[in-house]
Order: structure tokens, then sequence, then C-alpha cells
């Protein structure tokens, strides 16, 4: 099998294992949760070039992980092309 197809259906067994421990996230917060974890992308427009997804989805997304209680942070913006870098939450 290609190895990108192997790596694809490993990211998307992590995803699905983060939603069943955490009911709370959507399918695009584990995403982003476990992209951060493995460092396949760890900003806003990688995220949704990588994953073909809309730039808006993904800051809104990645706005409701960073809120009080979640499990990312906003690292840096960049005001004019509203790139979010986001880490993992210490702790």
């Amino acid at each position: 099998m290609n190895e990108s197809v192997d790596g694809a259906e490993q990211f998307l067994s992590l995803v699905e294992e983060k939603q069943a421990k955490d009911a709370r996230l959507t399918s695009m917060q584990a995403a982003l949760v476990v992209a951060a974890e493995l460092g396949t992308a760890c900003d806003s427009r990688s995220f949704a070039r990588i994953f073909g997804v809309a730039h808006a989805l993904v800051l809104r997304e990645l706005n409701a992980l960073c809120e009080p209680g979640g499990q990312l942070r906003i690292v840096k913006r960049e005001v004019r092309t509203l790139r979010t870098h986001y880490a993992l939450r210490d702790g």
C-alpha cells in the first residue's frame, strides 16, 4: 500500500480516537489537535491547504479550541493573512 495512504489512514484513526475520548470535538477540531500533536500543521493556512478545507472554517474551529479550557493555544496571528499559529496547551 502507498505510504501516503497508510499515513492518511493512521491520521484518521487518531482523529477518531481523539473524538471518542471527547465527544464535544468536531471532526475538524480533533484533526487540528492531532495535527498539532504530530507536527503535521501548526498554523491555520497550512492546515487548510493540507486538508483541502476553507481557511475561514479552520479559523472558526481553531478559535473554539483556544477558548479557556481548550486543548490548543494561539501562538501568533498574522494580521494581513489571518494565518494563525497554534500549539498544544501546556499542562
